[in-house]
């Protein structure tokens, strides 16, 4: 990217839209990379230039970017209805379907399906259910919301308040008062000398006791978590960690809120995160992969204790005074029931566990060759490669060397999408990836991790980004 030319469709994008996520200064003096196309795990930018996104996207095309079922499947929606909504009774019949079958794949027993739009949405109406369903249990002040450090739930204001990243708080006076933060279980980082994985669990599970304790478990609603850690750097909690968390939760009465918007829908190796991480969550939110993103809807899978409550809340005849305009909208409901007859036509958890393996497989062998990979972690097609300054020490980088951020740019340059999170490279390929696709990835990520290493030598300069 350089300085727009003036009139060119960079410099009407520098003028005219405000972009998530990013730098309105840099965005200013660089530019945009206008996408044009996708087809399959590759898109192709404004020069023609073709990459492979190994991000699907933000962690979310998992069907790749020209699925011609999709299409169809949306076009044929709008042939019968443009919109309908869910609000007093009515409901499109295609919602009825997707309902029905999300619960049937549901790891929580006796569910019920809410829709929305956005994966903030999910997780902001999980905490809305929670606060319900601990009022009429007679205990209206159970508010207060645990999440994570490093964790990433949205970007409305209680969804950011959840998030465990200051970038997500700093511009806005966030977190709200009531949203509180334990330790994020990254064990390479998190455990202290002489600590072992278990120990690190435990000092984990009794420093969320603490917590819970100052604040006073009957102020405390709910606790919200990522199976797995995305956008805080793909971190996979150490064994036995969702079970020694919940046991503390369960004695005080805490819900636990599972956020599956990245984690669902196959990406880790099982149907859902939660499942490859052993956590038992009492609600789920959902998005990104339940349409593949070829359509904006989220759901929130609600188990048969926050029904009840549901009910009893309006028994006297009130209505649940809540929902959105496109909650369970028709042309959405119907992309993502294609999405997921693809993932059972295709064997998803079988086919994302064999591709995941080739990609690990790969990332080590490069890392075991490398001066600067630290750790190589994830689960599935959700891998993260860890770019330290000395491995044996597990020594960070200067973060004003953004080692991060030369990697993404060297890798645009080979025709590879990634993601850099501070100094951790993910990699989320799209679910369809092949075994030429795989080592397709390996091959940019090996040249790039190459020239990124060779450059440490040199000066760095802001063009260098």
């Amino acid at each position: 990217m350089s300085t727009p030319t003036p009139n060119s469709a960079e410099a009407r994008d520098v003028m005219f839209h405000l972009h998530s996520q990013t730098n309105a200064q840099a965005h200013a003096a660089n530019g945009p990379l206008i996408m044009e196309r996708g087809e399959g795990i590759h898109v192709f930018d404004s020069q023609g230039k073709r990459y492979v996104e190994a991000m699907a996207g933000l962690w979310c095309t998992s069907l790749g970017f020209s699925e011609a079922r999709l299409k169809r499947a949306a076009a044929e929606a709008y042939d019968k209805f443009g919109f309908y909504h869910t609000f007093n009774h009515k409901t499109p019949a295609a919602t009825i379907d997707l309902a029905e079958k999300l619960v049937a794949l549901s790891p929580i027993p006796q569910a019920q399906a809410y829709f929305a739009t956005s994966g903030s949405e999910a997780t902001e109406t999980m905490v809305k259910l929670a606060w319900v369903y601990h009022t009429v249990r007679g205990k209206p002040g159970k508010r207060k919301i645990i999440s994570r450090d490093r964790g990433f739930h949205g970007s409305t204001i209680v969804a950011a308040s959840m998030c465990g990243m200051p970038r997500m708080h700093r511009e806005f006076g966030l977190p709200l008062p009531g949203f509180l933060h334990t330790l994020c279980p990254d064990a390479y980082h998190g455990m202290q000398p002489g600590e072992d994985e278990a120990a690190f669990v435990i000092r984990l599970a009794a420093t969320l006791e603490e917590l819970i304790l100052r604040e006073g478990a009957d102020t405390i609603a709910a606790f919200i978590a990522e199976p797995i850690n995305a956008g805080g750097g793909i971190i996979v909690p150490p064994a036995g960690y969702f079970p020694a968390i919940e046991a503390v939760l369960r004695r005080h009465d805490i819900l636990v809120l599972g956020d599956e918007v990245v984690c669902g829908f196959g990406r880790t190796g099982e149907m859902w995160g939660s499942q490859t991480v052993g956590m038992q969550p009492d609600m789920v939110a959902l998005a990104k992969g339940i349409s593949s993103s070829y359509f904006p809807i989220s759901a929130v899978i609600l188990g048969k204790p926050i029904q009840d409550a549901l009910a009893e809340m309006n028994k006297g005849g009130e209505i649940f005074g809540h929902g959105f305009t496109n909650s369970g909208h028709p042309v959405g409901v119907a992309v993502a029931l294609e999405t997921i007859r693809i993932y059972e036509e295709m064997d998803v958890v079988p086919h994302v566990r064999a591709m995941g393996a080739r990609l690990r497989a790969g990332l080590d062998a490069l890392a075991a060759q490398s001066r600067i990979v630290g750790q190589v972690r994830g689960a599935g097609l959700m891998i993260g490669v860890e770019l330290v300054a000395e491995p044996a020490s597990r020594t960070a980088f200067d973060p004003a060397l953004k080692i991060g951020a030369r990697f993404d740019a060297e890798a645009l340059r080979n025709g590879l999408v990634i993601r850099a999170m501070g100094d951790t490279i993910g990699l989320c390929p799209p679910l369809i990836i092949d075994a030429a696709g795989v080592d397709e990835i390996l091959d940019l990520f090996g040249r790039t991790l190459a020239s990124v290493e060779a450059g440490l030598a040199q000066p760095h300069t802001a063009a260098a980004e």
